[in-house]
Parts: structure tokens; sequence; C-alpha cells
């Protein structure tokens, strides 16, 4: 349900650091709001070198930026304990210092949300969601949280 954007400038990250990434908010994502680690989309997106600024300066140092588009619906405490969990991955599987490190969540209304080709329910409703699905769709969300 959520989908996590990483764009990073002045340095590339490895194969192995995007698995670790990916699987890491994955898996923060589901300890913090509950919701299955096959709803967690992650995206990599390295800028353009002279493509990054700040303040109308170009930005020359290594920074990292996280952009989560989460359901609605969750408490302040939840979601703090989100954010802080995910700038924790980022300097962790990075060594960047934390003040390179950005983290922006965005909450978005499930029903103006479709995945896997169903509107989302809200908070707390995934499991009568996951019901509803078609049993071959059941099957495959099930296969990848078990290859997480």
């Amino acid at each position: 349900m959520p989908t996590y954007t990483v764009k990073y400038s002045n340095f590339n990250l490895s194969r192995k650091q995007k698995n670790l990434l990916a699987n890491d908010i994955s898996n923060t994502h589901s300890k913090f709001t509950g919701a299955n680690t096959f709803f967690a989309q992650v995206i990599f997106q390295k800028n353009e070198k002279n493509s990054h600024f700040m303040g109308g300066k170009l930005v020359k140092t290594k920074e990292i930026f996280l952009n989560g588009q989460i359901r609605a619906g969750r408490t302040l405490t939840v979601k703090k304990k989100l954010i802080l969990g995910l700038r924790k991955i980022l300097i962790k599987n990075t060594n960047l210092k934390k003040d390179f490190v950005w983290v922006y969540l965005e909450d978005l209304s499930p029903d103006q949300m479709i995945e896997y080709g169903e509107v989302l329910p809200k908070s707390g409703q995934e499991k009568k969601w996951f019901d509803s699905l078609t049993p071959s769709l059941r099957k495959r969300l099930r296969k990848m949280e078990k290859n997480k």
C-alpha cells in the first residue's frame, strides 16, 4: 500500500544496498503499521549529475531522500516511529550522516488508491480486503510475503 521512492545524489547504491534497503523499508513499514510486506513498493532513482539543487545552489554532497506515500488513518505515534525507523535504515545502509538524510511521509486517502487492481481498504481492514481477492491473487501475494 505504500510506495517508497528513494532518490539519491552524488553517490551510487549497489544492488546489495538496494536489496537491503528495500527489505528493511518493507519490514519497517510492516512492523510499525501492521500491513503485510507485500504491499510495500520501493523504487530507486539516482539523480543525474548536476540536477539536484537546494536553495538555488547545486548540491555537491551525498544526499538521500525517501518519500513514502502511505494510507491515511494512522496515528501520529505510529507515523513518528515509522519515520524515525526509516531514517535509521537509510543511515545504516548508506553510512551517511543523518544531516544528509531526508524522509517525508505523505498520507493518501485509501479510496483514491488502487493496488493489484482493487481500491485499497481503510487502515485495519486489510484482512477483509485480502479475503475478497481472487484465489490466484491471494496465492501470489502469500508467496511474496514468504519470500521476503
